[in-house]
């Protein structure tokens, strides 16, 4: 019997995948034509084979080759970029009309909500169109969001998302396509009108109502400001609350799986549910009642949601599990875990790009897997150890299995995740089992009063302790850079290291050292390539002048005060670069290689002579030759060829105004000067 005989669906599943991915990096490979030209000739071969010769071992090879052309063409129907009928392709928009189809997310300045764009108008005839926008209405205009189902008019045109600014700058318009979603649109008062609402699902209308009304019992039960965010966010996944420094807190101590409703929240609120109907188990077809009601109660739960993907993911594997285990289906957990994401990803084949989808169903199979391994090793007679140890077991599985996705989208490792799971588990299952109550007792005041009082000092106790355990020395791992390759090759050699320990086969000890071999030589040559090599980089930061000169894992950094103490745009847009090249240690605003005169700021760096303009000047203070001139402030307003006869480049930097670069740019193109515009072009880098 080969290994894969009992995994059926598990090859299904991996095929499905495999196309999926190919339709979204290859779309044009081998073509939709050829695509649906292939599956059909497939299918004709499949029907002759069966037929005439019965060839068992042909025929799954021509169901894995037509599942693999599934995903593929699945994947391509399911992308609007594609779609002839997008609104993209519909020529120049002067109004529009948008359905609102997300629930509103709360930030700073604005509401965000996604839209379903459904006409447009051209200037001289309306157009049936399809699509989405993501649109942000000001907060100074519009005190509340608009809801699910409201239709508006809009005038202008939606922009185009624009691709990262900064060298490895988290990739917005990327993570947004696999959404569907390619243009936005920042929105005054003055810019739309309302029509009217019509829910295009009903249900789902209905289900954020609960939502909303879920969150306003947490608002008005809970008083403290982190509690009530970590209440919000535990409960109903609502995370518009949570500050930077909460947030840290959690992800320095490992416990940043509380803050997203995901697998963890659905198998707690799976557990309480097997405790509390353990009796009807007991009964002739207790198990059967036992499923219909927990798979009742848990998409019960996830309407209180909002139906979001996270919880739409998580509810749908543990109805499976749910369903499985009340008929006694025959079949491995692993089978079980594979048609959960087979069904998913027939629903969205982009789910498979979604962080969460990947973690969730990562940590599952590494629990399933590796849990039960573990405990083996030591079972604990004592009742209080044991389930210590469990818990151990759990969190140890689940951060092997998720260990290389971990550090590449995150680029950290909790080190005490162990100490903080020992509370944050148990305290995430009796937080979450009280936040249910109190929802579900919203409506008398003084239970939901008393529920609420003890669900907020409960979560100042989680909070507090989350906070003790990130202030322990060497708490967080940060600052560590792989590529998805290199990720890959991480879970190789665990996977190598697993199976070794299962089948004491050297073959596997020689597949570790190939991977782990592999692993050093690409971050050998990324040092020798990347990290040795001095850079010169203005930074793309709206409002500001941001510099900085690299080698060899040292920075000297330039910028406003104001910019480096703001946390969030050094996180943003400076640290993904830093983190590239394996910067260990930054200076700020040092004149150890500048001298500066009045307006102007002279660096000499790695044989480079950079000049910084901040105020306007009739000539430059220097009369050697310039490498590169770095204008700011709007200290130019006009091209000067006698001031810049000494100037091999000129860069316009991002503390400049759009309009003033945006001028420079069209003198520069009439004069034949050549100008780099950052706030146009993004972050200029100079390789020495």
């Amino acid at each position: 019997m080969f290994f894969w005989t009992p995994y059926g669906f598990v090859r299904l599943t991996f095929l499905l995948i495999a196309g999926i991915v190919t339709g979204i990096y290859l779309p044009g490979l081998p073509g939709e034509q050829a695509g649906i030209i292939l599956f059909v000739m497939g299918a004709i071969a499949l029907l002759w084979i069966q037929w005439k010769t019965s060839n068992r071992q042909l025929t799954g090879l021509l169901i894995l080759l037509m599942v693999f052309l599934a995903g593929y063409l699945h994947t391509l129907y399911q992308t609007q970029s594609l779609n002839a009928r997008h609104f993209m392709y519909a020529g120049e928009a002067k109004l529009y009309t948008a359905v609102i189809s997300s629930y509103p997310e709360e930030k700073a300045r604005s509401w965000k909500c996604e839209a379903r764009v459904d006409r447009i108008y051209d200037g001289r005839e309306w157009h049936e169109v399809s699509g989405k926008v993501l649109l942000y209405f000001s907060r100074e205009d519009f005190e509340r969001p608009y809801r699910y189902g409201d239709e508006l008019l809009i005038h202008g045109k939606p922009s185009q998302l624009h691709p990262p600014a900064n060298p490895g700058e988290f990739d917005y318009k990327r993570f947004l396509s696999y959404r569907n979603v390619y243009h936005q649109q920042f929105l005054r008062v003055n810019q739309l009108e309302y029509i009217g609402n019509d829910p295009t699902y009903p249900w789902l209308a209905s289900a954020y109502k609960a939502r909303a009304w879920a969150e306003q019992v947490l608002r008005k039960n809970i008083q403290g400001d982190r509690e009530r965010a970590v209440a919000s966010a535990l409960v109903l996944g609502i995370k518009d609350g949570l500050d930077n420094d909460l947030v840290n807190a959690y992800a320095s101590s490992g416990a940043m799986h509380v803050l997203a409703v995901s697998g963890l929240h659905v198998g707690i609120l799976y557990l309480l549910l097997r405790i509390v109907l353990r009796p009807l188990e007991r009964r002739r077809n207790g198990r059967v009642l036992f499923a219909v009601l927990s798979i009742a109660a848990l998409w019960f739960y996830a309407f209180f949601t909002g139906l979001s993907p996270s919880v739409l993911r998580a509810v749908t594997m543990f109805s499976v599990l749910a369903g499985a285990r009340a008929m006694n289906y025959p079949t491995s957990i692993f089978n079980t875990l594979a048609f959960t994401a087979f069904v998913l990803l027939l629903l969205d084949p982009y789910m498979i790009m979604a962080v969460g989808f990947q973690l969730s169903f990562l940590a599952v199979i590494g629990i399933v897997y590796l849990q039960p391994r573990l405990y083996r090793l030591w079972v604990p007679r004592n009742i209080i150890i044991d389930k210590i140890w469990q818990i151990t077991c759990v969190s140890m599985a689940a951060q092997v299995a998720t260990f290389a996705l971990g550090l590449l989208y995150y680029h950290q490792f909790p080190v005490y995740f162990l100490v903080s799971n020992l509370f944050v588990i148990p305290g995430a299952l009796l937080s979450l089992g009280i936040g249910i109550f109190l929802i579900a007792v919203g409506g008398i005041p003084p239970l939901a009063a008393v529920a609420g009082n003890i669900f907020e000092d409960l979560l100042f106790m989680l909070n507090d302790l989350v906070y003790r355990v990130e202030a322990f020395p060497y708490s967080l791992l940060t600052d560590i850079r792989i590529t998805t390759f290199q990720s890959w090759l991480l879970m190789g050699l665990i996977i190598s290291v697993l199976l070794m320990v299962e089948y004491r086969r050297f073959a596997f000890v020689i597949a570790m050292g190939a991977f782990g071999i592999l692993f050093g030589v690409i971050q050998w040559y990324h040092d020798y390539r990347v990290v040795q090599v001095p850079k010169f980089t203005v930074y793309q930061v709206r409002g500001e002048s941001a510099m900085e000169w690299m080698e060899d894992g040292k920075s000297y950094f330039f910028a406003r005060e104001s910019l480096i103490q703001d946390k969030e745009r050094m996180r943003f847009h400076i640290r993904p670069n830093r983190l590239m090249h394996g910067i260990r240690t930054v200076v700020f605003n040092s004149d150890e290689f500048m001298v500066e005169y009045p307006g102007f700021r002279l660096f000499a760096w790695s044989g480079l002579r950079i000049g910084q303009l901040t105020e306007p000047l009739n000539e430059l203070p220097v009369n050697s030759e310039l490498d590169y001139l770095v204008v700011s402030l709007n200290a130019v307003r006009k091209l000067d060829h006698s001031m810049l006869s000494n100037v091999k480049h000129i860069i316009i930097d991002s503390s400049n105004s759009y309009f003033t670069a945006s001028r420079l740019l069209d003198e520069a193109t009439r004069k034949g000067i050549q100008v780099y515009s950052v706030l146009h072009e993004g972050a200029f880098v100079a390789q020495l």
